[in-house]
């Protein structure tokens, strides 16, 4: 994260009660060893542990630390990438698999929501808001491809300025498309509650406790400051903060910082004004603001990103300024809460899956569709550790190439890169 403490986030001050884990203070040993306890982390490991295996998971920080404590709680359809390139790479029947892949991962988080009974605000309705004509006629396209050749009927065109309002008021979309099948959900409390299910499902969560090194021979060992997990297979499910464990994969991925800001909570009438249906809602641009209300009705919105591990300078002040420009009736509101943190992006802006070594596993690089996909790729990582690998072998075929540059230009290089976009974003 770009600070050492998660207490500055609206999610950290409304969160459930949560457990102090312990840190690992000496040897142990599991059938499998997870790095992280994130989404992918902890959903990799109730799948696991629910066929019957030993798993501990290894936490650096505290459970839901990084992107899975502090996202923008939007749960979206499909991948960010859209479906045209996996077409492309896979062809048509596999891009219909990888489809359904992306639904399945939303379907996970409705049944463990109801199973678990975890109280995380989950609410279903997505509005995706064209700012400009060529963007409106990329979501018409969006929607009859959807709907044609995936089967998704749950979207709806809203072709004019005065259908947005049904939706959300503001004069800053000319029309959107409405996705019945997506939502948002308070992304800490639902983190919270698949670390208390994985407890309860015989998981060991060690808190506090980085994974410094990994050895492998037969077995695999993962090295701690007090202790080391011996572990017949491992999971690498650190995402944007995996750095220095595992170059192999290091150079496919790029840590991006996100922000957030939450305002004073508006009156009943005023919120219910703003934003219709409690959908969450996000523009079409590629560097986009993303926006939805919270059980208090404070509105939550999301925008900018970076490519250094320093907060930006005024952070409020330019979040305050782009609210402002898709809700300029809110220039009496406040901030009570602006945070950041770090998601990793690929390339191809697809999420990246695979194994190393017969029995070391990976997922990362969800390039800001986490919070839906996260939890598959949990369940897909279990499934090819207990022998069952065509679904992480589909993933795998999906080209990611490394960031340009290295270590020490990926970053500049990347930045240079997203100029155009903002550029090409304002035309």
């Amino acid at each position: 994260m770009l600070n050492k403490t998660d207490e500055d986030s609206f999610y950290a001050a409304s969160a459930n009660a949560r457990p102090d884990y312990p840190g690992l203070d000496s040897d142990t040993r599991a059938q499998v060893c997870v790095i992280g306890a994130g989404y992918t982390g902890l959903s990799a490991a109730l799948n696991l542990a629910e066929q019957g295996m030993s798993v501990v998971v290894l936490e650096a920080q505290r459970v839901g630390w990084g992107a899975s404590g502090r996202n923008g709680g939007q749960i979206c359809t499909g991948f960010a990438s859209g479906n045209e390139k996996n077409e492309a790479c896979l062809g048509q029947d596999g891009a219909r698999k990888l489809f359904e892949i992306t639904e399945e991962g939303k379907a996970i988080i409705r049944e463990r929501v109801a199973r678990h009974g975890i109280d995380c605000d989950l609410a279903w309705g997505y509005f995706h808001g064209a700012g400009k004509k060529r963007q409106l006629d990329d979501l018409r396209a969006e929607s009859d491809s959807l709907a044609q050749d995936y089967g998704y009927t749950q979207t709806r065109l809203a072709e004019t300025p005065q259908s947005v309002e049904e939706f959300v008021a503001t004069p800053a979309y000319v029309g959107g498309l409405y996705d019945a099948g997506a939502g948002h959900l308070h992304p800490l409390n639902y983190c919270l509650g698949l670390a208390r299910a994985a407890e309860d499902a015989g998981v060991r969560i060690f808190e506090g406790t980085e994974a410094l090194a990994i050895e492998k021979d037969a077995k695999v060992r993962v090295r701690t400051a007090k202790g080391q997990v011996s572990a017949d297979f491992l999971v690498l499910a650190g995402n944007a903060y995996m750095t220095g464990l595992e170059q192999r994969i290091q150079s496919k991925i790029m840590p991006v910082g996100t922000y957030i800001a939450a305002t004073e909570p508006l009156e009943v009438n005023r919120a219910e004004a703003l934003i219709k249906n409690n959908v969450a809602v996000a523009d079409c641009n590629f560097v986009l603001n993303y926006f939805r209300l919270s059980r208090d009705r404070r509105l939550l919105f999301g925008g900018r990103v970076s490519y250094s591990t320093l907060m930006p300078p005024n952070l409020s002040k330019a979040m305050r300024r782009k609210m402002l420009e898709v809700f300029p009736s809110l220039a009496d509101l406040r901030f009570d809460y602006t945070w950041g943190g770090f998601v990793a992006i690929t390339m191809e802006r697809t999420p990246h899956l695979g194994r190393l070594d017969g029995n070391i596993y990976f997922a990362h690089g969800f390039s800001g569709q986490g919070v839906a996909f996260t939890g598959v790729a949990g369940k897909i990582l279990a499934e090819a550790i207990a022998g069952q690998a065509g679904r992480l072998d589909l993933l795998a075929r999906l080209p990611h190439t490394a960031f340009p540059g290295g270590r020490l230009f990926r970053t500049p290089t990347l930045a240079l890169a997203m100029m155009w976009y903002r550029m090409r974003d304002m035309l």
